[in-house]
């Protein structure tokens, strides 16, 4: 035995290392030697999709504020105002609406420093962040075009002009950067007539946060058509020529390249120079990443993945080592309780033992759960006698006993009580024969109104009721007893405490393929949370009360049926509560 046990151990942990640690080990070389190639090969794709993500973020964030240009030059209230001031009509007044209403919308936008006016006789009109003057603007020195070349050149055409980063603008201890765009003032009741044009000043934060400047993975700047620096992490360097507008593809690279260096932030190794074109604003943006950098992190986390796969691979070898001896005994404890069940006693089990392997763990707690199961078995086989004897008591003698008590009361003249001993009889037969066999919807129907007939005379008729039957689908199958346990809730419990007068309705209609059966009451109802947790096959128990004879037609419907069918409870506290069914059309019963 000990040879045997010692046998399997030795196979187990010799298939153990030639199926799991040299196949690892071997993946993990090739995965490092791909790996690398691979990282190599897509860093160029993954920074240019990084550019071209922020190109498309830099036109985005341009449109939204392209929008306060437009809300600006289109506004009749504004043209007004700046037809007044070129007619020389109550100047100051009418530059101080209009600065009034450049105010409105400067809160509009975040970043926004500046919004300036310049009509076409020459005055200057603004609302301005960085300075409390109202006739000099705090930016217009940082340009290198005098306040007449801006309006030459904006007033030129219809489109909407970018002006880059100019210098710095000091405000107190706040410097700032900005840059602008700017259009003319169209009056649209005569489009060629010369009104002015509108400039909005935008800090240049705007494009940090755009371009996330300086990350962990890289460097990103923005440089304009002319050379000039339009957005840096380095902000001395902001609005200043980094290279000639006539320069060829390799000066441009290289003023990138010395720019990243300055910053000092990639540190050493050989960077590598990405750029994307934006047609829109016709800057270029550029990224600079030290490849070397990251390969040598790689190389790290590979150099750490293969450590730890070699340190797992012995915890694992040394596991199951352990786990392999400890395997033979687990197995001949299991063995000795099947055979004592073998020779006859039902009662023995497999004692839990948390250091078994799991699944000789599962045969055990299957060998025990069939010993319960074989001993349910042998009760109800006993319990299923008992019955059977009970059952051998002829239906006919119920049947035969009421009919007597029936003649009974008529001959009392007790007529109603012979109403509901008769009505009872039919209901009784109508149940107990084949309970679950399948009926037309008509013979349904006929026993659903017996058996509310004997609710109301119970209750002394405390609820109405009524019901509607398309005549379409009188003749449809549908199975017996369906309905009740939900016209019972209703009755019973739905009533239970409400002072209206109650009411019972109950539709059937044929909806496409299905029939669809609807049940409502106006009665104490449910909450929509109750509502929803039975919808969901969640069934509580509540105030001494549990929803068992919903729950097991809800099941019912649901085994015979399958997906083809539905119940949809809806309720609403003292409102009432409404149950919807849908079950299959069929014309063939033996198709349910």
């Amino acid at each position: 035995m000990k040879l045997d046990r010692k046998s399997i151990k030795i196979r187990l942990v010799t298939a153990f290392i030639l199926t799991s640690v040299i196949p690892i080990l071997f993946v993990n070389i090739i995965s490092y030697y791909n790996t690398s190639i691979l990282v190599q090969q897509n860093v160029e794709s993954m920074t240019e999709a990084n550019l071209e993500q922020t190109r498309v973020s830099l036109d985005v964030w341009l449109d939204s504020y392209e929008d306060i240009l437009f809300q600006v030059y289109t506004d009749d209230y504004i043209v007004e105002l700046v037809d007044k001031i070129n007619a020389g009509e109550d100047v100051a007044n009418n530059r101080k609406l209009l600065r009034k209403t450049l105010r409105g919308l400067f809160y509009t936008k975040d970043y926004v420093k500046s919004i300036t006016v310049i009509t076409e006789s020459g005055e200057l009109v603004f609302y301005d962040q960085l300075t409390a003057s109202t006739t000099s603007t705090s930016w217009m020195d940082s340009i290198s075009m005098s306040e007449d070349e801006l309006y030459k050149e904006i007033s030129s055409d219809n489109k909407t002009h970018l002006f880059s980063t100019g210098d710095k603008v000091d405000f107190g201890s706040n410097p700032c950067y900005l840059f602008h765009i700017g259009h003319r003032i169209i009056d649209y009741r005569n489009v060629k007539k010369q009104c002015g044009v509108v400039m909005v000043s935008i800090d240049e934060q705007l494009l940090e946060e755009i371009c996330s400047t300086a990350t962990e993975s890289g460097l990103n700047f923005i440089v304009d058509s002319k050379g000039k620096l339009v957005s840096c992490v380095d902000d001395t360097d902001i609005g200043r020529a980094i290279f000639i507008e006539s320069a060829n593809d390799e000066e441009r690279m290289s003023a990138y390249r010395r720019i990243a260096e300055q910053t000092g932030l990639l540190g050493d190794g050989e960077l590598s120079i990405y750029s994307v074109h934006d047609e829109k604003t016709g800057w270029e943006i550029i990224r600079a990443t030290n490849q070397e950098e990251l390969v040598r992190g790689l190389r790290q986390q590979q150099k750490l993945l293969a450590f730890i796969i070699l340190l797992s691979l012995l915890t694992v070898l040394i596991i199951m080592v352990g786990q392999v001896t400890r395997m033979t005994s687990s197995i001949k404890k299991v063995i000795e309780t099947m055979r004592k069940a073998g020779k006859g006693d039902l009662t023995v089990h497999v004692e839990p033992d948390q250091t078994r392997p799991t699944e000789i763990e599962i045969i055990a707690e299957e060998f025990n759960s069939t010993m319960d199961k074989l001993k349910l078995s042998i009760e109800k086989q006993k319990n299923a006698e008992i019955a059977a004897l009970e059952a051998q008591i002829n239906p006919h003698f119920l049947y035969n006993t009421l009919d007597t008590i029936n003649w009974m009361a008529i001959d009392k003249d007790e007529y109603e009580i012979s109403n509901m001993i008769a009505t009872l009889a039919s209901i009784l037969r109508y149940g107990i024969s084949d309970s679950n066999g399948v009926v037309k919807i008509k013979e349904e129907v006929e026993w659903l109104k017996q058996y509310i007939f004997l609710q109301q005379t119970k209750l002394k008729n405390s609820f109405e009721c009524h019901i509607n039957v398309e005549p379409e689908i009188m003749g449809l199958p549908i199975h017996k007893l369906l309905l009740q346990p939900f016209i019972e809730n209703a009755i019973l419990h739905g009533f239970e405490g409400v002072d209206r007068k109650h009411c019972l309705q109950i539709d059937m209609t044929k909806d496409m393929d299905r029939i669809h059966i609807t049940i409502e009451d106006n009665g104490c109802g449910i909450s929509e949370q109750m509502a929803e947790e039975i919808n969901q096959g969640i069934f509580r128990k509540t105030d001494d009360k549990n929803h068992i004879g919903m729950e097991n037609a809800i099941t019912r419907i649901q085994m015979y049926y399958g997906e083809n069918a539905k119940v949809l409870i809806e309720g609403k506290l003292n409102q009432g509560t409404t149950i919807q069914i849908w079950i299959p059309a069929v014309e063939d019963e033996r198709v349910i």
